[in-house]
């Protein structure tokens, strides 16, 4: 159950690095950035990219990684449906009009649930996450600060722009990094927790406004499969 808090809040985070937001204007370089942020989102309608996933323990310090495929399609009038597909376990993650099913085909189980009780978990890396990317724009204007770090390039060698986002008031994750590229595009984003811990998410080989059904953001597990309730 751990783990499956662990990695499946990764849907999740990746559906705020496909969405937009407004910030105070602390200069005309995150004005731009964030007006050619807007601009891609209004036309972004699908994605399909390669996608990896790493969490490091601070204390540890060890870091875990998993790779995998995540394809996007934005559906009028509600929430976009996401999927992911890892890589070594294997495990398929969709999230379909605020529901989510993992599924383990190895372990033969599958656990199914809402996003909005996710939440309310008692899991800092699952709830200061999700908060966050539930939030209005008039919120995160409101509880936020966006500074510039500066021209960066992410691993892969792509051009970025570097944004650090900061709670203004107390949260369970004290900073989130945003890298964007030239066209608006965030492609990596960072949380890091109040102890240090950091999750990841990169994304790679995009193509966009592709055609990709609705029926292939479905999971159907075979019979025999432990359907579990989170």
């Amino acid at each position: 159950m751990r783990k499956f808090l662990r990695y499946g809040l990764t849907a999740i985070a990746l559906g705020f690095v496909l969405s937009t937001f407004a910030a105070p204007e602390t200069n005309a370089q995150i004005n731009e950035i964030l007006k050619r942020m807007d601009a891609h989102y209004k036309a972004l309608t699908s994605l399909r990219t390669n996608v990896t996933y790493e969490k490091y323990d601070s204390v540890l310090q060890d870091a875990t990684t998993r790779q995998g495929k995540a394809i996007y399609l934005l559906q009028k009038g509600k929430n976009p449906l996401i999927r992911i597909d890892w890589i070594k376990p294997e495990e398929s993650l969709a999230v379909v009009n605020k529901k989510y099913i993992l599924y383990q085909p190895k372990l033969k189980q599958a656990f199914v649930g809402s996003t909005d009780n996710m939440k309310n978990k008692d899991s800092s890396s699952v709830s200061s996450p999700l908060a966050f990317i539930n939030m209005s724009k008039e919120e995160l204007k409101a509880n936020y600060s966006i500074k510039y770090i500066g021209e960066e390039s992410v691993s892969g060698g792509t051009s970025t722009w570097h944004l650090e986002l900061t709670p203004k008031t107390a949260q369970k994750y004290k900073l989130a990094d945003l890298w964007v590229d030239g066209n608006g595009m965030p492609i990596q984003m960072k949380i890091t927790a109040t102890n240090n811990d950091t999750e990841t998410v990169l994304l790679t080989g995009l193509e966009k406004n592709i055609t990709i059904k609705p029926s292939v953001f479905q999971i159907n597990p075979p019979s025999g499969t432990a359907i579990k309730e989170t």
